[in-house]
């Protein structure tokens, strides 16, 4: 595996990246930037690059191996010794369409020798979890599905995602990757704590929360972040809801607000909600956070019988970017001393991580945490 990583400040830096990408021959281009980078990088590689597979989407901010960027566009080129790829991307037509555009897409990957999904999805009008679950409903539960929600710096306004026909405000898409020289471990972890009291979800539909407790939702949830509550949504990414079960026992995923209702009194979340569970809200501190990034990146690691040399795709939710603030490179370079020198960093700031648990193969809708695809080629045995 051969990576070639370029970050774009301006429009003049294009043409020697484009170059570098000719020379590498890559069979997979990965973009991560702002909307109008992307339109600009779509139109500019529809000629030299049409052989290749090209996705991306818009970010609440842009991680390389330089760390994070904001505003920027950071292309990373792949070039795969054994390992082919399939691309597919549908439409959705809005949220309710989320498990349905899940089944098309996964019908647009063919089932041999398929190990692994990178999926994006447009990230303010999308049901993530329904999404994936029309994804499993085809693929099954043993090929791994990881990727992101797209961002638009915290606006939570318009997202946009790049695929080989070009750059939109209606889609998912993802690559299939495939081969057995290809090796994928992956990690995922949090670092947020817990506090208040348990509230009883009494009143749900997928991800919209219309009460606590037999309260409006929205003044339960208002109650408690006080002056914070003026800010919302945008102030709502950093006291995200960890699901409780019906014994008040984490399960391990955490919800993000993307919209409130003020009329109905309802939170409208990125994932689905467990009707007959609880709730707890969240805070963090940096460190912890920090903590949780290096987890991640250890689990990705120690899944592999054969780490090596290779690229490691981090997903990390723009309300653990909110809370670091001017100390958010800290938890980039957590991962980098993980990985050390020999594994290119990419990705960015989401609405959604996409992972399963460590060590386990179902794939969730993950909220406030550092998701991360490790991606290295062994030598076949012939």
């Amino acid at each position: 595996m051969q990576v070639v990583q370029s970050t774009l400040h301006q429009a003049a830096d294009l043409p020697g990246a484009i170059q570098q990408w000719r020379d590498l021959q890559p069979k997979l281009l990965l973009a991560f930037g702002s909307a109008e980078w992307l339109k600009t990088l779509s139109a500019s590689l529809a000629g030299d690059f049409a052989g290749t597979v090209r996705l991306g989407c818009t970010t609440a901010g842009e991680i390389s191996n330089q760390g994070v960027s904001d505003g920027n566009c950071v292309v990373t080129a792949v070039r795969f010794d054994t390992t082919t790829m399939r691309a597919a991307s549908t439409a959705l037509a809005d949220m309710s369409d989320s498990f349905a555009a899940g089944q098309r897409l996964a019908q647009q990957l063919p089932a041999q020798d398929l190990r692994a999904v990178w999926v994006m999805g447009q990230g303010v009008n999308i049901n993530g979890s329904a999404m994936i679950a029309g994804m499993a409903d085809v693929l099954g539960s043993q090929v791994l599905i990881t990727g992101g929600l797209a961002g638009d710096a915290g606006a939570f306004k318009e997202t946009f995602v790049l695929d080989d026909a070009g750059v939109h405000a209606d889609r998912i898409a993802c690559v299939g990757l495939y081969g057995q020289g290809l090796q994928v471990g992956h990690g995922s972890f949090g670092g947020w704590e817990p506090f208040g009291p348990a509230r009883k979800v009494t009143r749900c539909s997928n991800n919209l929360l219309f009460e606590l407790d037999g309260e409006p939702a929205l003044e339960v949830y208002k109650r408690y972040l006080g002056e914070h509550a003026k800010g919302l949504p945008a102030s709502g990414l950093l006291f995200p809801l960890a699901m409780l079960g019906k014994d008040h026992a984490e399960v391990g995923l955490i919800r993000t607000i993307l919209a409130v209702d003020e009329a109905q009194g309802s939170l409208t979340l990125a994932g689905d909600m467990d009707p007959d569970g609880y709730v707890r809200l969240m805070h963090a501190s940096t460190d912890a956070l920090v903590d949780g990034a290096q987890a991640a990146a250890q689990a990705a690691v120690l899944a592999l019988a054969q780490p090596g040399p290779g690229l490691a795709l981090l997903v990390s939710c723009v309300g653990r970017k909110l809370v670091m603030g001017g100390r958010v490179e800290e938890e980039v370079e957590a991962v980098s001393d993980v990985f050390r020198q020999n594994t290119a960093l990419a990705g960015f700031y989401s609405y959604g991580e996409i992972s399963p648990f460590a060590g386990e193969m179902a794939c969730k809708l993950h909220n406030q945490t550092m998701t991360i695809t490790y991606l290295t080629e062994v030598a076949l045995v012939t």
